[in-house]
C-alpha cells in the first residue's frame, strides 16, 4: 500500500488509547508484507520481526517504536434529554472540541456533535472565560430512552474528521500524532527490502503512549533490543510560536539530542543523514522527550535510544498538519541506520561511558 493511502486509512480509523484494535488490524496486515513474523502482545502492541543476514547469537537487535493510539473522549454520563457528558482520554484541549462532529462508539457507531451554549445566551463573565470540558456535551439528536439503549457510560468517542491533502505534499487530519510515525516504520520496512542488513529489526506499533507510554514499556521489555529508536512528531513552525521551539515542515526529519538520547546513536544518525544527503534538522530535549524514547531508554538494564521526529503543526487537534516528504526522509534515514549496525558497533555504545 502506498504510504499516503496507508496514512489516510489509519489516521481516519478510530483508535483511542486502550482501544486500538481496529488500527492494529490494519497495521498488522501491512507490516506482515515486509517482515518474517508479526504478532500482537497482551497489551495490544503490534510487533513485526524482519530478520537480518547475521543469524548468529551476536546478531544486533534494533527496535523501532511508533505509537498508534490517539487522544479521544469517553462517555461519563447520560443526562436527561439524551445528552452525553464526556471525559478526556489523553491530553485533550477543550477549546478544540467546540462544534466538532464526533462518533460515539456505542452498540453501533453513532454520529453526534459537541455542543455548548450559544454566545447569544452566555452571561457577560462567561464570554471572557475559556470553555471547560465539564461544560461540553454531545448531542446525538435522539431521545433519552434511545440514548440509554445505544450508549453506555465508558463508551469511547472519537472526532469525525477526513484526511485532507493540502498544497504541495502536505496533509492534515486527526491522529497524525503518531500514525505518521507508524507510516515511517512501514516505509522503513519497505526500504529495507532493497538493503542488506545484519541486524534483526523489530517494528513495533505501540499502544497507550498518550496515557503513559505503557505499550513501549512492555514491548521494550519483551523485545530486549540493543538499540531502540522512537519515531514521533514534534512541533512544526507556525505563526505566533518562537522559532527555537519548532522545526520546519518539509525540511527533513528531526534528530533529537539530550539526556533521554544515547550520544552515540545521535551522532550516528546525524552522520548518516549527512553522508547520504538526507534532509534533516536537529532538536534538543533537556529533559524527558515525552515520547516512547523514555520507556525504551530505561527498560531492563538500559537501552541505547534515539529519537527521530516529524514536524507537525496543531498537535493534539483534529487538523494536525505535516509534510509527506518528512515521512519519507525519516524512513530513509532509519533504513540506512539499520544497515550501518554491526555487532562490533555495539561495543562503541558501551565504550563511550
Amino acid at each position: 500500500m502506498d504510504i499516503i493511502d496507508f496514512l489516510q486509512k489509519i489516521s481516519t480509523t478510530p483508535g483511542v488509547s486502550g482501544y486500538e484494535d481496529k488500527v492494529s488490524e490494519i497495521v498488522m496486515e501491512e507490516f506482515k508484507k515486509y517482515s518474517h513474523k508479526v504478532s500482537r502482545d497482551v497489551l495490544g502492541n503490534v510487533i513485526a520481526l524482519k530478520k537480518g543476514l547475521n543469524n548468529g547469537p551476536d546478531t544486533p537487535k534494533i527496535m523501532l517504536a511508533a505509537h498508534m493510539d490517539e487522544i479521544g473522549l469517553m462517555v461519563s454520563k447520560i443526562e436527561e434529554g439524551g445528552f452525553l457528558r464526556i471525559s478526556s482520554v489523553g491530553g485533550i484541549d477543550p477549546r478544540t472540541l467546540l462544534n466538532q462532529e464526533v462518533l460515539v462508539h456505542g452498540r453501533k457507531d453513532l454520529p453526534g456533535v459537541i455542543g455548548a451554549k450559544s454566545p447569544h445566551i452566555l452571561e457577560p463573565e462567561e464570554m471572557e472565560k475559556g470553555i471547560k470540558l465539564d461544560k461540553l456535551y454531545i448531542d446525538l439528536g435522539i431521545s433519552e430512552a434511545r440514548a440509554n439503549e445505544m450508549v453506555s457510560v465508558g463508551d469511547i468517542v472519537t472526532i469525525r474528521r477526513d484526511f485532507v491533502p493540502l498544497g504541495e505534499k502536505m496533509a492534515a487530519g486527526k491522529a497524525m500524532d503518531d500514525r505518521a510515525g507508524v507510516a515511517v516504520v512501514l516505509q522503513c520496512l519497505q526500504e529495507l527490502q532493497g538493503i542488506r542488513h545484519d541486524a534483526d529489526v523489530y517494528a513495533v506499533a505501540t499502544v497507550q503512549e498518550e496515557v503513559g507510554v505503557r505499550g513501549a514499556i512492555v514491548s521494550a521489555y519483551g523485545v530486549a533490543p540493543d538499540i531502540g529508536i522512537a519515531i514521533d512528531v514534534c512541533h512544526g513552525d507556525m505563526p505566533g510560536v518562537p522559532e527555537h521551539k519548532t522545526s520546519l515542515l518539509g525540511k527533513g526529519t528531526v534528530i533529537t539530542t539530550g539526556p533521554n538520547i544515547h550520544p552515540v546513536i545521535y551522532k550516528q544518525l546525524v552522520k548518516l543523514a549527512e553522508e547520504y544527503q538526507i534532509p534533516h534538522q536537529k532538536d534538543t530535549a533537556p529533559g524527558p522527550t515525552g515520547t516512547d524514547a523514555w520507556a525504551l531508554q530505561i527498560s531492563r538494564e538500559g537501552i541505547a535510544t534515539g529519537l527521530v521526529s516529524i514536524p507537525l503543526r496543531y498537535m493534539h487537534t483534529s487538523v494536525e498538519l505535516l509534510s509527506m516528504e518528512d515521512i519519507k526522509h525519516s524512513a530513509r534515514l532509519l533504513a540506512r541506520f539499520i544497515a550501518f549496525q554491526k555487532h562490533d558497533g555495539l561495543k562503541e555504545l558501551v565504550a563511550c561511558f
